[in-house]
């Protein structure tokens, strides 16, 4: 089962979720939050305290966002962005007990965690690693089987979570370069992550009514996207957002959470 995604049918407006990684005390999430219509929210485990998520849930509330539990390594040295080799059952009950401290303070403030999207290396990690992303999958199964998993298009841990029976968003980044395969080119590499307002803006538009991608080595790629990530912590991200946005609604497309 997917949510609805964006398309090209002329008897219907073409519909996007726009996304932003929040609560990690970095960036101007308060402004984000008047722009995206989901709010990928830090966990503790790679950024975050306790009082900057439950303030972030209370203003993704206020403001009408859906909220997901953005999960991650125990790795808030590296910011998450470091692969970690862990067990089956420890990466499993590092997710649950994200998942659920995550859900329990949205809810503390009338909000819930819809969906579950994983940060930095894990999200990377997982879309051929087999053995995590099953740990993935089942952490979410069996916090509750209702919630969806918000990663790459053809990744494993999407494969296995619709096996599993869960609702799936399929996500693409506005600020990132895409390798020919339709992976994330690797921060590490020169191009990796755009910084042009004006570009990221134009190859939202393109990706969203057409589902094509120029890729980092000028080869046309097919990207199915449900949601469009906007970074929160990027240099210029707010004025990356508006353009987006902006140039999203110009274009006739709806900006639109969807129904996961």
């Amino acid at each position: 089962m997917t949510p609805d995604r964006a398309t090209t049918d002329p008897a219907h407006a073409p519909r996007i979720d726009l996304n932003a990684d929040l609560g990690e005390g970095v960036g101007d999430d308060e402004t984000m939050l008047t722009i995206v219509t989901s709010a990928n929210v830090a966990c503790g485990f790679h950024a975050g305290t306790p009082a900057d998520l439950l303030a972030t849930c209370r203003a993704a509330v206020a403001a009408g966002v859906r909220i997901g539990a953005q999960v991650s390594y125990p790795d808030r040295a590296g910011f998450g962005r470091r692969f970690m080799e862990m067990s089956t059952p420890d990466l499993i009950a590092d997710l649950v007990y994200q998942i659920g401290a995550l859900d329990a303070l949205a809810r503390s403030v009338g909000g819930t965690v819809s969906y579950v999207k994983p940060h930095g290396a894990l999200y990377n990690t997982v879309v051929h690693h087999e053995q995590q992303a099953d740990a993935v999958v089942t952490a979410v199964r069996d916090v509750n089987p209702d919630l969806a998993v918000m990663g790459l298009p053809d990744s494993e841990v999407l494969a296995r979570a619709e096996r599993a029976g869960l609702a799936v968003i399929t996500e693409a980044f506005a600020d990132r370069a895409y390798t020919p395969a339709g992976t994330l080119v690797p921060r590490t590499e020169q191009g990796a992550v755009l910084s042009d307002s004006a570009e990221i803006a134009r190859r939202v538009v393109e990706m969203t009514t057409s589902g094509r991608l120029t890729a980092i080595d000028g080869s046309v790629i097919t990207v199915a996207a449900d949601s469009i990530c906007l970074h929160g912590d990027t240099p210029g991200a707010v004025d990356h957002a508006r353009a987006v946005r902006e140039a999203l609604s110009r274009a006739g497309v709806e900006v639109a959470r969807n129904r996961a």
